[in-house]
């Protein structure tokens, strides 16, 4: 079976007494970033970087260790035989010891999305079985995988014609939402505006296609890294003025965007097309 890059991780997919061999590929394209380099500009160089100790100045990389800061510029230093010490062995296992409605997960839990694939042809049996069990009940498996010395809280769900696995956030990772909307105001809102308001996000309401959307700012970086690399100088341009806040009435402006139209959703541009090689 053809596969695209090396597998993060192989081992089994187990679900009580049965156990199928896969493989799991990372289904986050960092490629697609724009990374940029410090370059000294008079040479054209890149900067690199040395480590140095106030006081003491450049120092050997050997002399390093990590710590964790315990009281204000007090540290408990780890060395890294400590530290591999503590890295959890991998069980090779996928085991999917509950299973959840989908959707039942708070979307702040959900970090990295992976691609479980079947090992083989002869794997494929029972993948796919697993797989059109869990869309026809409409659930999700949950479990942990121990990958690169951790352990990972997981969940595993159908998509397209195979089987995704997010890597989920523990609950201590997730910041309380108490400080942030504990002093919003109890008002009584009025029905008609709330009303208004749901009319104008079901005119809005379509199927969500990420193709539609672009990131324009990776997309003139680009154009313009190839418009350097030809040698053109740049001009910068004028920068826009920002807009200027002014009070509306609520009410008054939900009725005009249903009336007007701009409730539709608006159309976007087709996807820029890549030049001929």
């Amino acid at each position: 079976m053809p596969r695209h890059g090396r597998a993060y991780w192989k081992g089994f997919l187990r679900l009580s007494l049965v156990s199928i061999p896969v493989e799991i590929y990372t289904a986050v394209e960092t490629a697609a970033a724009v990374s940029l380099n410090q370059i000294h500009k008079p040479s054209g160089k890149r900067v690199n970087y040395t480590k140095t100790v106030q006081g003491i100045g450049a120092i050997d990389s050997a002399d390093i260790v990590k710590g964790y800061e315990v009281d204000k510029d007090v540290y408990v230093t780890l060395e890294q035989g400590e530290i591999d010490a503590l890295k959890v062995e991998s069980k090779r296992t996928l085991d999917l010891t509950q299973f959840i409605d989908a959707g039942e997960i708070d979307p702040r839990y959900f970090e990295k999305p992976y691609y479980v694939v079947p090992a083989d042809e002869q794997a494929a049996e029972g993948y796919l079985v697993i797989r059109e069990a869990l869309r026809e009940m409409n659930k999700m498996g949950v479990g942990q995988i121990t990958m690169s010395g951790r352990e990972h809280i997981v969940a595993v769900s159908p998509v397209e014609k195979g089987l995704v696995m997010e890597v989920l956030r523990y609950a201590g990772e997730v910041r309380s939402p108490n400080p942030f909307f504990g002093d919003l105001p109890s008002l009584k809102l009025d029905k008609e505006m709330v009303a208004l308001a749901r009319e104008l996000i079901a005119k809005k309401a379509a199927p969500f296609e990420p193709a539609k959307f672009h990131d324009s700012y990776a997309d003139a970086m680009r154009a313009l890294i190839a418009e350097k690399a030809k040698g053109k100088r740049i001009v910068s341009k004028p920068a826009a003025a920002e807009p200027q806040g002014k009070v509306v009435d609520l009410l008054d402006a939900l009725r005009k965007s249903l009336k007007t139209g701009s409730g539709e959703a608006p159309k976007r541009g087709k996807a820029p097309q890549k030049k001929a090689s």
